[in-house]
């Protein structure tokens, strides 16, 4: 009996597999090599325009960089008038309180993670975007939906469905329990808001339960979960969508170059859901991302801002109806079995690194020195 049940279970696996391979089959010679990570070096003796003098003007500039930001306030570890400063196992943690909002950072240098606006108004972030989520699925009220948040932060997202939707059944889940704890002190989360410390996909392959919307905003900067990230994930998080489910998913620190961190994941999604939509958020490297099933989502979602009272939600969902592009699908895909996220994250901070050096070295060059250290 052992014996059989074994076989069945590597039976189901292999299912499980087949099931993979033909939704990646399309992909080709894509998924099984790294050609669309460039992360060549260049030729170190000068090649393609950089001269030694060019490469010396350019070290120094990282330098003066690196000598001006490294005494720079937006450091986290130099902040003052902190409502609470401290670590998890995860993260180093800061809450900081103003007049407005309560703002947490998780780490010592881009600022903020989730937001708690005290007239609990719209934040100006990607949270307001996914509002658009609920509005998607057809044959529902939004205050009739059932929503999971994957990377449940301080409950951000969860406590503005809640003022603008009504009691919407919400749950979380969130791997930092501190974060969850600082959430009911500071951030005011209900505590009839259910919150799981777990990581998001274990959580999936421990459920049966089905929701209308899923949210996955587990992505920090670069870091993104590996586990969290292929064609496995999107397909189970695919399981437990209801009918006309939305999945939306929350990008940040998005690439220009062919074959970024976003493209992987849009394409990898598009492998998954039929209908695929994006919105880029205003002011931030975010960008918002929409999939379902339902051919019908971007209609249902227009019919419902109509229906809409509140007069800046109404505005908010106007703008990111008006905003939102049908994705093109590539064939970049990431599996269980590669999905170099590590790579393609730092390739973006190489990016953002270049940019930074070309706008100072472009001062340094008309102005010298003297108008570099007037730019800092």
């Amino acid at each position: 009996g052992e014996q059989a049940e074994v076989t069945g279970q590597a039976g189901e696996w292999a299912d499980e597999r087949a099931e993979v391979r033909e939704v990646t089959g399309r992909a080709g010679e894509r998924a099984e090599n790294t050609d669309g990570i460039n992360l060549a070096n260049k030729d170190g003796n000068g090649k393609n325009g950089s001269p030694r003098r060019g490469k010396a003007a350019t070290a120094l500039l990282c330098y003066m960089l690196c000598c001006a930001l490294g005494y720079s306030d937006s450091f986290a570890f130099w902040e003052t008038n902190l409502a609470y400063e401290g670590e998890s196992v995860y993260n180093y943690l800061q809450v900081k309180e103003s007049d407005r909002s309560v703002i947490l950072s998780t780490n010592v240098l881009f600022g903020v993670q989730s937001i708690y606006m005290k007239d609990q108004g719209l934040t100006g972030m990607y949270y307001d975007y996914a509002m658009a989520a609920p509005l998607m699925v057809e044959g529902k009220a939004p205050e009739d939906c059932s929503v999971l948040i994957l990377g449940m932060g301080t409950g951000t997202y969860a406590t503005q469905c809640r003022k603008y939707y009504g009691d919407m059944d919400i749950e979380g889940v969130e791997i930092d329990e501190k974060i969850t704890a600082l959430s009911r002190e500071y951030f005011h989360l209900p505590e009839d808001m259910p919150v799981v410390t777990y990581d998001g996909r274990a959580f999936l392959n421990a459920v049966d339960k089905k929701y209308d919307v899923i949210m996955v905003d587990a992505y920090q900067d670069i870091t993104i979960p590996f586990q969290m990230s292929s064609v496995e994930f999107f397909m189970l998080v695919k399981s437990h969508l209801a009918e006309n489910g939305v999945m939306v998913v929350n990008m940040n620190m998005r690439g220009s170059g062919e074959g970024n961190i976003n493209q992987y994941l849009a394409d990898t999604i598009s492998c998954v859901f039929g209908e695929v939509y994006t919105v880029e958020v205003s002011g931030s490297t975010n960008r918002e991302l929409f999939a379902s099933d339902n051919k019908a989502m971007i209609s249902t979602l227009e019919e419902g801002v109509v229906r809409l009272e509140e007069g800046n939600l109404q505005a908010m969902m106007e703008r990111t109806a008006g905003n939102l592009a049908e994705y093109e699908a590539g064939d970049y895909i990431l599996t269980d079995d590669r999905a170099p996220v590590e790579l393609l994250g730092m390739q973006v901070i190489d990016e953002l690194i270049g940019d930074e050096v070309a706008y100072y070295k472009g001062i340094y060059e008309a102005e010298g020195i003297e108008g570099l250290l007037r730019s800092f």
